[in-house]
């Protein structure tokens, strides 16, 4: 034996394959090469017979112009089809909505709040003087 540390069970016994035909299957379109936009998935028909479907790219999440992250309430869609959706698969009931998350709206938001008040107390100042 060459594997003396291996139990003989190990061995199998016989080295007889069963031989199966492979249906082949052909293109749809003309591009024949495997780039990026030719993804392809092989499926079998209901009349048994196995054919070509061409799948999409997968389209990224719209995330936040600020943090970068995934804003919910938008549709995950490839660019073009954002042209045929509806306004409100596009965005959120909200200022910047389908731009910005929450939580960056509301740092916007408190962030002018404050620099206003820092006029006012600015401008009192000013008048006491």
């Amino acid at each position: 034996l060459l594997f003396p540390f291996l139990p003989f069970s190990f061995f199998p016994l016989t080295l007889s394959h069963t031989v199966t035909m492979v249906q082949r299957v052909t293109y749809r379109r003309r591009l024949s090469y495997n780039t990026k936009s030719n993804g392809r998935r092989i499926v079998k028909t209901p009349g048994g017979r196995l054919t070509i479907i061409y799948t999409t790219k997968q389209a990224s999440v719209p995330k936040c112009g600020d943090c970068h992250a995934k804003l919910n309430g938008v549709r995950v869609v490839r660019p073009r089809k954002y042209a045929s959706l509806s306004k409100t698969q596009k965005t959120v009931n909200r200022a910047y909505g389908g731009s910005r998350c929450h939580k960056c709206v509301r740092s916007r938001i408190v962030r002018a709040f404050l620099i206003e008040e820092q006029k006012i107390v600015k401008r009192v100042l000013a008048s006491k003087k």
